[in-house]
């Protein structure tokens, strides 16, 4: 008996025939659906995104009704560096950047993609959102071959950050992932973020930390490989992730991608929002020197948030959300508190805060100097405690 060998042309052939069989079937389903958008009469909004770690501009609440929300996303299939000695992957990518951008809406708006695959491109591609009900998260309805585009409209029910990712079926659903198809949407409360008591809780800025695992293989020296197509590597790609031991682990797309010149930036007194995802594994971010004062772990609006963490927990295939006010000046490292990924593969960024220190909150006593005698002297241990 023998075994050929399935190409990865030939699997996204097959995947798009299921795919677009469940397609016809939700898009048959949908005829009996309530009401379209234009026949409530809402108003549009079309929405430029922008690369991540930012977020475009948008209210924190809003009083208005609810809106149908226009975004776009092109796929990029391209060569990108994911450290400093020059280890490069055949990424494929929503807007050029790893992760894809984050959108932002409001509970009860309408989100409307335009999917594009451009006939540059040499797979098919789909979206898969965390946040939508139905239809494979809309994966089954948006799936687009090279030359192909797509327009996707769901309702945004529940709140809070959710990612989205390509998945187009089979094992081709992990192989895009790890080469960076993932993002996140937050589904804002209308009235905004609150704490448990419904006070309202309000940011100065927002930042967006996607969190990657990659697979790069080696060749017979040990040295990392290098392809010129994703194709190309497809099969050396699968090897190495189903040992499921990645050899980066990294902050948007890179190892330093947000530190030194491209680390984010605050103020003494600011309050940061920092949405976290990992589309594939679990991580613990932990902020040095800082604490979560407001995160939502699950990244799940509708629940209370935690308070004062140290370090927390975001699922494989989720995202999750902290508020944090800076009170005191210097470099922040954000980190997995899987020192060894952070370290070692790359999972570390910084946050460059200006402002004046404060010896209240924590003061050098006394500066490194020569051991003394005087100095190590024990105080005299009191007597025991008699009744």
């Amino acid at each position: 008996m023998t075994t050929e060998k399935v190409t990865p042309a030939e699997k996204a052939s097959m995947n798009r025939r299921l795919v677009v069989l469940l397609g016809c079937l939700f898009a048959t389903l949908c005829f009996s659906a309530a009401a379209m958008p234009e026949e409530l009469g809402l108003p549009r909004e079309q929405v430029a995104l922008v690369a991540p770690p930012f977020v475009h501009p948008h209210e924190q609440a809003t009083i208005q009704g609810p809106k149908i929300v226009q975004f776009s996303l092109t796929v990029e299939e391209k060569r990108m560096v994911i450290d400093d000695e020059g280890t490069t992957i055949e990424a494929m990518t929503f807007n050029g950047s790893i992760p894809g951008p984050m959108m932002v809406v409001h509970e009860g708006d309408y989100v409307e993609l335009t999917l594009i695959n451009p006939g540059t491109n040499s797979l098919a591609h789909n979206i898969d959102f965390h946040a939508a009900t139905g239809a494979l998260g809309g994966g089954a309805l948006t799936l687009v071959h090279p030359g192909e585009q797509v327009v996707l409209r769901f309702k945004a029910t529940r709140t809070g950050v959710f990612i989205y990712h390509c998945a187009p079926g089979g094992d081709m659903i992990p192989w895009h992932v790890v080469s960076g198809m993932s993002g996140a949407i937050m589904v804002l409360p209308r009235q905004g973020l609150t704490d448990r008591a419904g006070n309202p809780l309000h940011y100065d800025r927002v930042y967006y930390i996607g969190e990657s695992d990659f697979y790069v293989p080696r060749d017979e020296k040990g040295k990392f490989r290098s392809y010129a197509s994703a194709a190309e590597g497809y099969a050396d790609t699968i090897e190495v992730m189903r040992k499921l031991v990645p050899t980066h682990v990294v902050f948007n797309g890179r190892a330093g991608a947000l530190t030194g010149k491209n680390a984010l930036t605050a103020k003494v007194g600011e309050t940061v929002l920092i949405v976290h995802s990992e589309a594939n594994r679990d991580s613990r971010p932990h902020l040095i020197g800082g604490h979560g004062d407001y995160v939502w772990e699950t990244g799940k609006f509708s629940n209370p948030p935690e308070t004062d963490l140290e370090t927390w927990f975001i699922r494989g295939g989720s995202a999750g959300a902290a508020l944090y006010t800076f009170r005191q000046p210097g470099i922040y490292a954000y980190l997995t508190h899987n020192l060894i990924e952070a370290v070692e593969l790359g999972a570390t960024a910084h946050f460059k805060v200006e402002g004046a220190w404060n010896d209240d909150l924590m003061k050098q006593v006394k500066s490194p100097e020569a051991i003394g005698v005087q100095a190590h002297v024990m105080p005299t241990a009191p007597a025991p405690y008699v009744h």
